[in-house]
């Protein structure tokens, strides 16, 4: 301690209070265990339902609108039995080679991720489940047929390396992911000496050194002859699930004391919009064969009454919707599109133009169903349409089946249209009343007639003349009576003789005298 007497002692005590003084103002060094954590923003993103090509879009769309508000997490909340293994492959890739890059990727089970939903969960960097719900079971399937030998091979093939490029990149038992996937596969788990922590062994891979692993003590976790699925308690217990929670909240929680982070607010909830679940409804099997029903329908109404009207408008828009709902998912481009288009073009040309039925009505007929069967498959236009993999044979047989259907609904409605609609007294507007046969085998025709003459009688041979040109329909005077008249398979113009060849109830069939 500096002596008090000595001048120079005193200049250093007073130094020393002047520094102590001094340093009572400077600020304290931060304690790096007191540090606040990084604020930073969540975004659950909704998953439910069918997956399917219109899901994986909105996927991506919803993901960039949150990325764009500056979200860090992530969480997908997941609620499905599956879908098409295809679109399933695309949003698995998109998690893993695209979002995860630029996001922390989060899958938070609802309800239920199996299948196709097993494969987008495990293509993000963690799981998390609520309690009670389950993961598991995506073994190929096709509809309408069963998957064997090579074909089957070829389809497990590929959803293998899937789930193993899944474990990889997220860090998930790579043996329990491809038992989720064949049923070949025999999985044991084997606690490690070492580490304590135990792994997961597939039969033919158990290590063999008892002083690295308990080799006694192995448990069989899948056996040969089952498909993995997990609850969330045994996926938590896996390594699979990284926790098991009661809600939202505590998914958020357990994130935050894991990674040492703060969630700003409440995360920004992003939903489906109206527009992509219509897409995705109308582009459904069932959907679409109603679709094709009522245009099928309204085309066969229109031919079978003479004008334009309500059956025409109501084919078209069927026709516009099944046509848009296709382009909007990526089944249609505009090669198949111009191809439909044109198809229907050619066919007004040969009905409304040209005489009888020849090569424009032909090439109508082809260009639409070229049309048609291109949409059924995802092809870039510069490509012929035709299923090159399981996965395009698996979109093919969804969209035949919805076209059989709708055309087999059409015949049904057609021939109950013909046989009872003409006895329904409350929709007789819609249709002439059919004529009663009289004596002779003469018929009653309904037709415009002079004021003084409320019905005509034709017969079979009677000769008349065109009024308005027949395309094929329109209007023959007989006598003093004008009726709506069918010219057979040919166009007739103003002022050409015709005859009566066939009257059956409402319908007056001519043909050139």
């Amino acid at each position: 301690m500096p002596d008090v007497n000595n001048p120079f002692g005193k200049i250093a005590v007073v130094l020393l209070c002047l520094l102590l003084f001094l340093a009572s103002f400077l600020p304290a060094e931060p304690n790096d265990t007191g540090k606040d954590s990084p604020a930073v923003k969540a975004a659950v993103i909704v998953c439910k339902g069918l997956i399917d090509d219109g899901l994986y879009k909105s996927i991506r769309r919803r993901t960039q609108l949150a990325l764009d508000r500056g979200a860090k997490y992530i969480i997908y909340e997941i609620g499905t039995y599956g879908g098409l293994l295809k679109s399933g492959d695309d949003i698995s890739k998109y998690f893993i080679l695209e979002a995860g890059k630029k996001v922390h990727t989060v899958a938070y089970i609802t309800t239920e991720a199996i299948s196709a939903g097993a494969m987008i969960s495990v293509s993000c960097q963690d799981i998390i489940m609520l309690e009670n719900t389950t993961i598991g079971d995506c073994a190929p399937i096709q509809l309408g047929g069963k998957l064997e030998g090579v074909e089957r091979e070829k389809a497990e093939s590929f959803t293998r390396a899937a789930f193993s490029r899944a474990a990889e990149a997220n860090g998930y038992p790579a043996a329990l992911l491809k038992a989720m996937v064949s049923m070949q596969t025999e999985v044991y788990r084997v606690k490690n000496l070492q580490s304590g922590k135990c792994e997961f062994f597939e039969s033919d891979q158990l290590p063999k050194d008892p002083n690295v692993y308990d080799l006694d003590s192995k448990e069989l976790i899948v056996r040969k002859d089952e498909l993995l699925t997990l609850t969330a308690a045994k996926a938590t217990e896996y390594g699979i699930a990284r926790t098991q929670v009661k809600d939202l909240a505590g998914a958020l929680d357990f994130l935050a004391k894991r990674d040492g982070v703060t969630f700003a607010d409440e995360p920004l909830v992003l939903k489906t919009n109206w527009s992509e679940e219509m897409v995705r409804w109308l582009n459904s099997p069932a959907v679409m064969a109603v679709l094709v029903m009522l245009a099928l329908l309204g085309v066969y109404i229109e031919f079978n009454t003479p004008g334009i009207g309500l059956p025409g408008l109501t084919a078209v828009i069927c026709f516009a919707v099944i046509i848009g709902s296709k382009y909007l998912v990526g089944l249609a481009n505009w090669v198949e599109v111009a191809l439909f288009v044109i198809g229907l073009l050619l066919l007004m040309v040969e009905i409304f133009v040209l005489p009888g039925f020849g090569i424009a009505g032909f090439l109508g007929i082809a260009c639409i169903l070229a049309g048609l069967f291109g949409m059924l498959i995802k092809n870039p236009p510069d490509k012929l349409p035709w299923p090159q993999t399981q996965f395009d044979w698996q979109l093919f047989t969804n969209g035949v089946m919805g076209l059989s259907l709708g055309f087999v609904g059409f015949v049904v409605l057609a021939w109950m249209l013909t046989k009872y609609l003409p006895k329904l007294h409350f929709l007789s507007g819609l249709i002439l009343v059919p004529t009663a046969a009289k004596q002779g085998g003469e018929l009653e025709i309904s037709m415009t007639a002079p004021p003084e003459s409320e019905a005509i009688n034709v017969n079979i041979g009677d000769i008349g003349t065109v009024v308005s040109t027949l395309r094929p329909t329109g209007k023959a005077k007989f006598g003093d009576a004008m009726i709506d008249v069918v010219a057979n398979a040919e166009f007739l113009d103003k002022g050409t003789e015709v005859e009566i060849i066939e009257i059956h109830g409402n319908r007056v069939v001519v043909k050139a005298k």
